[in-house]
């Protein structure tokens, strides 16, 4: 009887953790589907706001420096949505755009005594 019964607690533990690990499950899927969507959605406002040059440049800069061009698409998309963007936007206009995003690059000067 007292067998009985820890098999019973025990199936009953493992019933509620294997639940439990399904709707963690669930919650991830439904997280990834989310950006996915919102990964998407950003796609497709800077592929209506940037010329095909603009969109090379901006994938080249992801490769050596990913943070600054996530601002800077953070920042384009800002303002397509607010509506200050009014034609596509060239590259040259996003290399003034990405020289004021880059951080400034230290120079090292060497002194000779």
């Amino acid at each position: 009887m007292i067998m009985d019964d820890l098999e019973e607690i025990r199936r009953r533990k493992l019933m509620e953790l294997q639940a439990q690990r399904q709707r963690e499950m669930e919650e991830l899927q439904r997280q990834e589907e989310l950006r996915r969507q919102i990964e998407a959605q950003k796609k497709a406002i800077l592929r209506a706001i940037l010329e095909p040059e603009a969109k090379e440049r901006l994938a080249r800069i992801r490769l050596a420096h990913p943070e600054v061009a996530e601002a800077v698409e953070n920042q384009l998309i800002a303002l397509a949505q607010s509506g200050r963007i009014n034609q596509k936007i060239s590259d040259e206009l996003l290399k003034e755009i990405l020289k004021r995003a880059m951080p400034k690059k230290r120079e090292t000067r060497i002194i000779r005594k």
